[in-house]
Parts: C-alpha cells; sequence; structure tokens
C-alpha cells in the first residue's frame, strides 16, 4: 500500500514549503530586526541537490506542491537551477515562490522556462516612502517592476501578499482592493503574527481583518466569496463585483486554519519543521541518501504536529501547550 503524510489528525499532507536561505536583502519590520541578526554561513545551508533528494523522496509520499521561500529566495544565486531540479521529479505538479520582488523582475523570465508556475509577491505599501520604512530601505520600484514581469512571462496567479498593520498600512486598504479592480491580481491580507517576537510589542500592531470587510462595505463595493485561487491554501477569498482580480483574507490569529493544514516546511539549514509557530524541529540532512530513513523522519514530526497552533492564545496572553519558536520568520521560512 503506498503510504501518505497523513497525520494523528487525518491531516493529508502534500504541500512542502523549502527555504532556500535564511538571508534577506531587507529588513521588514514584523520580519526582522534592523540589526543583530546573525545568519547561516553558507555551508550549513542545503545544497541544491540534497533540497531535490529529499523533494524526490516525499513525492513518493504524495507531495504535489514546493514553495520556494527564505528570507528572501531570490538571493540564493542560480535559484533557476533548483527550479528545474525540482520540476524534473516525478509526482512534482507545482512550484511557487514567495519573494519580496526587489531581484526578481530580471530572472522572472528565467525561472517561468525552469518550471516555475507561480508567484508570491509582498507588498505591504503602495507608497514609496513608507514602503521603504517597512522594508527598512526597500524601492518600491523594483517591486512593481517585478509584478509586471511576472504578468508578462504568464506565472499564474500572481499573489501580493499585505501584512495589515496598525497605524503604518490599514489606511491602504481601499488602494489594494483597486489593484484587484484593475487587474488580475490576488491581494492577500495577512494578520500580524507573533513569529519570533520575545516581547509582546506585536499585539501595537495587530488589527483583525474584519476591518478589510468593513472598508468595502464603507466604500459601497459589493464583496462577496469567491472561489478559491488556485494555491491560495489557507485563504478566504473575495471578489469585488466586476472585479478582474479577488482578494483573500489569512486570519492566522484570530481564525486560524489548523484543522486543514496541509503542509510541512523544510528550513535552510534542514530541519522539518510540523509546525510554523512551535519550536519542534528534526534535523534531515544526516539522512540524506537513505530514503527510509529519511520518510520516517518526516513521518515522526507528523506524529507530534498539535490540532494548532494556539496564536489566538499568544493574544490573549493566555498560557500555550507547547513551546513556541524563538526563530524569527526568515530563518524558518513562513
Amino acid at each position: 500500500m503506498e503510504r501518505k503524510l497523513i497525520d494523528r489528525f487525518g491531516r493529508q499532507h502534500d504541500y512542502l514549503r523549502i527555504s532556500v536561505t535564511d538571508k534577506c536583502n531587507l529588513r521588514c519590520v514584523y520580519c526582522m530586526p534592523e540589526e543583530g541578526m546573525t545568519f547561516e554561513p553558507d555551508e550549513k545551508l542545503l545544497r541544491f541537490e540534497e533540497i531535490a533528494e529529499v523533494v524526490r523522496v516525499l513525492a513518493g509520499l504524495g507531495v504535489r506542491k514546493l514553495r520556494l521561500t527564505g528570507g528572501e529566495p531570490m538571493v540564493r544565486r542560480d535559484l533557476e537551477k533548483l527550479v528545474a531540479m525540482l520540476a524534473a521529479i516525478p509526482g512534482i505538479e507545482d512550484i511557487a515562490l514567495t519573494t519580496n520582488g526587489i531581484f526578481l523582475a530580471p530572472k522572472a523570465e528565467q525561472l517561468r522556462a525552469a518550471g516555475l508556475t507561480r508567484v508570491n509577491i509582498s507588498l505591504d505599501s503602495l507608497h514609496a516612502d513608507r514602503f521603504r520604512l517597512i522594508t527598512r530601505g526597500g524601492d518600491i520600484r523594483k517591486v512593481l517592476d517585478s509584478i509586471a514581469a511576472a504578468e508578462r512571462v504568464g506565472l499564474d496567479p500572481i499573489k501580493i501578499n499585505v501584512v495589515l498593520m496598525k497605524g503604518m498600512n490599514d489606511d491602504e486598504i481601499a488602494d489594494f482592493l483597486r489593484l484587484t479592480l484593475e487587474r488580475k491580481l490576488h491581494v492577500r491580507f495577512i494578520e500580524y503574527m507573533p513569529i519570533g517576537h520575545d516581547d509582546e510589542g506585536w499585539k501595537a500592531r495587530y488589527l483583525p481583518l474584519s476591518t478589510v470587510l468593513e472598508r468595502c462595505a464603507e466604500l459601497g463595493w459589493d464583496a462577496q466569496p469567491a472561489e478559491a485561487v488556485y494555491g491560495n491554501g489557507p485563504a478566504r477569498n473575495y471578489r469585488i463585483a466586476g472585479a478582474p482580480g479577488a482578494f483573500g483574507l489569512i486570519h492566522p490569529v484570530s481564525d486560524h486554519f489548523c484543522e486543514t493544514c496541509n503542509r510541512l516546511r523544510l528550513t535552510a539549514d534542514g530541519n522539518i519543521k510540523p509546525c510554523l509557530y512551535w519550536s519542534d524541529e528534526f534535523n534531515v540532512r544526516r539522512y540524506i541518501g537513505d530514503d527510509r530513513a529519511v520518510e520516517e523522519l518526516f513521518f515522526r514530526a507528523l506524529d507530534i504536529k498539535p490540532q494548532n497552533h494556539e496564536m489566538a492564545q499568544a493574544l490573549a496572553s493566555a498560557a500555550q501547550s507547547h513551546t513556541p519558536t524563538a526563530r524569527r520568520m526568515s530563518q524558518i521560512g513562513g
């Protein structure tokens, strides 16, 4: 009988998020401190061949979808070579990329030719000065050029990730929604998460995503539940009447989607993370080359995957059943 990656709660895992680096060219306020980060030396990162070996084993267990993340995955040299290696593995049907978009435009055509199917681009403000402030130095023109390049080469769908932050970009909700009225773009508003924070300062910026639907109503826009956008995973999807694009709400804190979680994570330094929020990790690098051992380690990770991540308890300062991760989002891969 063919084995599948099914956990004790009956969730089948067919999706692997692969971090290719913990480094990033930006220092977004919700992801990394401005300074003081220590990055893994290159020799500690999984080689492309090692990543491909892990994916080959997992494809035999039913994994069909991959997402390349970081840090910023585009700072990893020759990323298109990894995409081509992964696309050649039997069973892999979909390869996505999450990027800040600074370096994507010049590589978009190569990545598409190598087998990349779709892309998520982070864009937390449409104002150049504010974007520079949130990212601590980013050039919004390069991100906008990358969105246009992704459209041009046929990456589809194109999703725009917006971390909604109280007092920082919540006055731009209407502007982001207008993007869906003008272009076939899919804007995803994401709640601020307490990942890797050693204090409760994140709560000052937290904003529930009900704010987005309230803004739609204020503007007189008829936003109705919409069909899922391919690969949209945890988002609750909506479309404004007549819009070519759509928008989604991702509520990891206020309304978690753990009951349908189908993903595992592989960090850049070779650790399996069964849950984004908890500290549990299993290093797979030493087992690469022994397919049976790699399989068993993933099943071991699934055996301890919790039913939910309990971020809502963190928001309420309530007790939690597991130990939250001390890793920053950039060190995990999101």
